[in-house]
C-alpha cells in the first residue's frame, strides 16, 4: 500500500497545474491533502472522484478558503471520520479513513504564526492529536499520521536553525510536543529510513529558496511503535512542483 501525502495550498490553484493527471500518475493507493482551501461544493466532478478511480473525503474550514483536509483512496474506507473537537473541525484540519485496522490520517496542524499568537491553539490540537492516535492504537488500529505538521523537528530538518529559533514552526514548544510525540513510541518514517541532512518539503516562494534548497522539513508520515516493522519506504517527492511543499510517500505492507 503506497500512501502520499501532500500540502497543496489550494486544491483549485493546484488543478489548474497538472494535479488530477500527476494523481492519476503517482501509483498511490490513498492521497492525503492538506490546505484545500475549498468546499466539495467548489470543486469540479474532475477533482471531486479523478479518472473514476479515485473516491474523495473532505473536512472543509467553515471560513471560506481556508485550512481544510481531504483524503482520495482507490478502495472504498470502512469509515471516514473527523477530529471529534469542534476547534480543529470548524478549521477541516483533520480527515481519517479506516481501512480494516488502518486509519489513514491526514492532518493540517496549525501554524503557530508571528510571535506564537496561535500557540496555545497549536499545542492544543498538537496534544488532542496525539490522544487520538493513543485512542486509535488503544482500540487496535495502526495509524499513520500524515500531514503538514508545521513543525522542524530538529536542526538537521531546516536550513538556518539558529536563524530560525524565535520563529513559527521551530519554537521550542512545538520542538517539544514532536519530542513528546516520537518519545510515546511513534516514529518518523522518513528518519527511520534517511538521517541526511538537507532533506526538506517546504520552501519559502520567496529569494529562489526553492531552487537552493533552503527549505525546511515539516511534512510527515509517522506511524505507531509496532507498526514500524510493516514500512517499507520513506521518501520525499522534491521534485513535484505545484505547491510550495512538495508531496511525501510511504510504503507498507
Amino acid at each position: 500500500m503506497k500512501i502520499i501525502s501532500w500540502n497543496v495550498n489550494g486544491i483549485r490553484a493546484v488543478e489548474k497545474k497538472g494535479f488530477i493527471d500527476w494523481l492519476l500518475g503517482c501509483g498511490a493507493d490513498v492521497v492525503c491533502i492538506q490546505e484545500t482551501k475549498a468546499n466539495p461544493g467548489q470543486l469540479s466532478p474532475e477533482l471531486l472522484a479523478p479518472g473514476g478511480v479515485y473516491k474523495s473525503y473532505f473536512s472543509s474550514a467553515k471560513r471560506p478558503g481556508y485550512s481544510g483536509t481531504a483524503i482520495f483512496t482507490k478502495t472504498e474506507p470502512d469509515s471516514v471520520e473527523i477530529m471529534g473537537d469542534e476547534r480543529f473541525d470548524d478549521e477541516g484540519r483533520v480527515t481519517i479513513a479506516k481501512f480494516g485496522k488502518l486509519a489513514v490520517i491526514s492532518a493540517y496542524f496549525p501554524n503557530s504564526q508571528d510571535a506564537g499568537a496561535r500557540l496555545d491553539y497549536k499545542l492544543a490540537f498538537c496534544d488532542t492529536m496525539l490522544k487520538k492516535c493513543d485512542q486509535l492504537v488503544a482500540d487496535g488500529f495502526n495509524i499513520v499520521l500524515c500531514g503538514d505538521y508545521n513543525i522542524a523537528h530538529k536542526p538537521i530538518d531546516l536550513a538556518n536553525p539558529k536563524a530560525n529559533e524565535g520563529n513559527a514552526g521551530y519554537l521550542p514548544e512545538e520542538r517539544a510536543w514532536m519530542d513528546k510525540f516520537t518519545e510515546a513510541g511513534y516514529v518518523d518514517t522518513f528518519r527511520h529510513f534517511c538521517e541526511e541532512p538537507k532533506q526538506y518539503t517546504w520552501w519559502s516562494y520567496r529569494f529562489h529558496a526553492r531552487e537552493k534548497n533552503i527549505g525546511w522539513r515539516i511534512d510527515y508520515q509517522c506511524v505507531n511503535p509496532s507498526f514500524i516493522e510493516n514500512v517499507k519506504s520513506s521518501t520525499i517527492l522534491a521534485d513535484v512542483l505545484g505547491s510550495d511543499h512538495c508531496p511525501i510517500s510511504v510504503e507498507i505492507e
